[in-house]
């Protein structure tokens, strides 16, 4: 299944995607995909309801589509878990999993604009992968287990300021956390849709001009040893978005680096995952 919402900022409506462009209304069976829907095992009620109204299928059109759950627990965000990335960064190979957290209420809709904030100087851009947790999880005994705890995946663009995440004295949320810096979706696309989630390719262009173009394939961590691993130290809630890493190709790797001021236009994507488009605008 590939779910989405639709709607305004807000007011999202729980839906399902049907061909490319198409999408069955599922609000009248399902109030939101959000930790409730998640935890109940909602997912597995759908399939039928979706086949079932198939025919009723309409076309999204110029419809807003907003992030695929509604606002999460929490994001919780994997660092420097790309090989290729650590590198162009100058960093080692992590040993285990560098974690940090992203405010929830940066959450926004694939296409929404993406706001530079106050007093920036070093906007950044990274495509990943996002897992959405399908389960409460906790100390789970295998990395083989967690298949089980994940509901899906879905294109996340974890929009950064550098000079806040390493300059300002602090950890690295304070450079993630700005308003409008996760925007998700366009869809949550559950596991069965997906051959090999560690053969994914995935890019980002600003201004049409390429600047990402890697693959899941050379992630140093996968998802399922991701999810075990961070429930050794936390609880995972239905609902939970986790951001997986960035491929290489961010501006803070470039010589010289290069940054977002304002004006420009971001397009991204993942193999199976959908694309998202976002306009960037000025400060406040």
């Amino acid at each position: 299944m590939k779910l989405l919402r639709i709607g305004p900022a807000g007011a999202e409506k729980p839906a399902a995607l049907v061909g490319d462009d198409a999408y069955v209304d599922l609000s009248d069976v399902v109030p939101d995909f959000n930790e409730e829907f998640f935890g109940r095992g909602g997912l597995e009620t759908l399939p039928s309801v979706i086949a079932e109204r198939v025919g009723d299928a309409r076309p999204i059109g110029d419809q807003r589509i907003g992030a695929p759950i509604a606002r999460p627990h929490q994001i919780l965000c994997i660092g420097l878990n790309y090989s290729d990335h650590a590198a162009e960064t100058g960093q080692k190979v992590p040993a285990e999993p560098i974690l940090f957290t992203k405010s929830p209420n940066t959450l926004i809709g694939p296409n929404d604009d993406v706001r530079i904030p106050r007093n920036s100087v070093k906007t950044d851009w990274e495509v990943e992968l996002g897992i959405v947790i399908g389960r409460r999880t906790s100390y789970l005994d295998t990395v083989e287990e967690a298949a089980d705890h994940i509901a899906g995946y879905c294109v996340v663009n974890d929009v950064s300021e550098r000079e806040f995440q390493t300059e300002r004295g602090g950890q690295w949320s304070k450079g993630k956390s700005c308003e409008t810096f996760n925007p998700a979706g366009p869809w949550l696309v559950t596991p069965d849709e997906i051959a090999d989630v560690k053969g994914l390719g995935m890019w980002l262009d600003v201004d049409d001009r390429r600047m990402q173009n890697g693959s899941t394939a050379t992630m140093i961590f996968d998802p399922l040893f991701i999810v075990h691993y961070l429930s050794q130290f936390l609880v995972l809630e239905p609902g939970d978005l986790i951001n997986t890493g960035t491929p290489p190709g961010v501006g803070l790797g470039m010589k010289p680096p290069q940054y977002l001021h304002g004006g420009e236009v971001m397009r991204l994507g993942i193999d199976g995952l959908g694309e998202q488009r976002q306009r960037v605008l000025p400060p406040r």
